[in-house]
């Protein structure tokens, strides 16, 4: 049994070992990439995964080393510029774009690139996928962590058409998917996985059991909520109706010692100070659930039953 946090009535692990909790720069958008480090400062986050997009200081080494040592925040992971929102990022070549990835996250000492499986109308990059991630991987030190996505609602696309169900895995209503040849990579088979619990609750699918099926390839925890709505939430963790807690005490139970990253959406934040105060419940529910999970009562108050 681990041991007890003064005032408090949760346990430390009990192997000794702590999960470093990240924060994504997506995160505080629509702020920068230097809030995303200003903020994990602050608040005490114990590193950045950075989302490579649009805005030039994501994209520049040089920029984000600069911020590393400036708020002492090392980079524990790169997501690839393989967002719809991000396709034209270091060029237009998918395959030229996730070497890329790796090799950024090499010089910034990372130790994960975040990728989503390829669109279906990539279909030379789609047709080599996996052989690209496995030659990446075993050329560099770096994990290549394929990410669960979902599926689009048709109903929420097309709303009173009558268009046909491609595919269906458990969510509510007809859903296409836009993944090549799936949205969720145990499908395939990687040696690498990242598990994301909002995407989790926009497919309808149960993270307990896609985390089994992951195994351990699960190096990489995105850690939000949702409520099943039609699109990804990106909720606080333990705000949405996604069993978060039991995934991160289980994980935690088998012995997980990947890294987990705060992906939220804070976008409706109304200043800084709300943003902070959303951040932090997410890294309090992270700290609890990774990094201590044995629960002990605490002792009743002497005479709180008299009478």
């Amino acid at each position: 049994m681990g041991n007890s946090t003064p005032g408090s009535n949760i346990e430390s692990r009990s192997d000794g070992t702590e999960v470093r909790i990240g924060l994504s720069t997506a995160s505080v958008y629509p702020e920068n990439t230097e809030a995303a480090f200003r903020y994990a400062a602050e608040l005490g986050f114990d590193g950045i995964e950075l989302m490579v997009w649009a805005e030039p200081a994501s994209q520049s080494i040089a920029t984000v080393q600069h911020f590393s040592h400036k708020y002492d925040m090392p980079v524990l992971s790169v997501h690839a510029p393989c967002l719809l929102i991000s396709q034209r990022v270091w060029g237009s070549d998918p395959v030229a774009k996730l070497t890329r990835s790796v090799h950024t996250a090499e010089a910034l000492g990372a130790a994960t690139v975040v990728v989503h499986p390829p669109f279906r109308w990539q279909r030379r990059y789609a047709d080599g996928f996996a052989k690209q991630v496995a030659e990446l991987e075993h050329s560099s030190p770096v994990a290549v962590a394929v990410e669960n996505m979902f599926p689009m609602r048709a109903d929420s696309l097309f709303r009173g058409s009558s268009i046909q169900r491609l595919e269906r895995r458990g969510g509510p209503g007809p859903s296409i998917t836009t993944f090549s040849p799936s949205y969720d990579p145990t499908d395939v088979g990687y040696r690498h996985y990242t598990l994301d619990t909002s995407h989790t609750a926009t497919a309808g699918q149960d993270p307990l059991a896609l985390a089994a099926r992951m195994g351990k390839g699960l190096t990489h925890l995105h850690l939000a909520d949702g409520r099943g709505a039609a699109n990804d939430e990106h909720l606080v963790p333990g705000e949405g109706t996604q069993p978060v807690a039991e995934l991160c005490e289980t994980l935690t139970r088998n012995g997980f010692d990947g890294q987990a990253v705060i992906e939220i959406n804070t976008q409706m934040a109304r200043t800084t100070m709300d943003r902070a105060a959303m951040l932090n419940r997410a890294l309090v529910f992270a700290r609890k659930h990774l990094n201590g999970f044995t629960f002990t009562p605490e002792p009743e108050p002497t005479g709180a039953r008299r009478g």
